[in-house]
């Protein structure tokens, strides 16, 4: 095999694509109540009655329709947390930025968001959240700015 058979060359760069992605009657239902009255809600499975959000179509144990509506409360509990301390363009902030997993009391599992208001060396698992709403809402995640430590 000659030299121009193997050789493979390649080309660095980036592609920006707009694009639009339905969310789903179920994603709209969501971030319509995030966006119109700052409030969060989940999804329970009518079989094992576990409750998500950000909520689902279907049951992820069950694997059967998710019917019933749940308001959630606007708390929960820092599960895990990680500190990114170098700037990217997909992030909306400057670092030093605080990814969570929180736990909205009422739910099941758990929502990746940002973590605020906080110094970071005061961060800990197990400490208590509230979500704080962006002033200026568009029906997306980022509705809620952040969450911020229950004083």
């Amino acid at each position: 095999m000659s030299k121009m058979e193997s050789e493979n060359i390649y080309y660095e760069g980036r592609i920006k694509v707009p694009y639009k992605w339905y969310v789903g009657e179920t994603g709209s239902r969501f971030f319509i109540a995030l966006r119109d009255k700052k409030e969060i809600w989940g999804i329970r499975c009518p079989r094992c009655r576990k409750v998500y959000v950000p909520p689902v179509k279907n049951c992820w144990e069950c694997f059967i329709p998710t019917k019933e509506w749940v308001r959630l409360k606007d708390t929960g509990t820092l599960e895990s947390f990680t500190v990114v301390h170098y700037p990217n363009e997909v992030i909306p902030k400057k670092p030093p930025v605080v990814y969570g997993l929180i736990k909205i009391d009422g739910a099941d599992g758990s929502l990746l968001h940002f973590v605020g208001d906080i110094d970071i060396s005061e961060l800990k698992t197990g400490m208590r959240v509230r979500a704080v709403f962006a002033d200026e809402r568009a029906g997306n995640i980022l509705d809620i700015k952040h969450f911020a430590p229950i004083p």
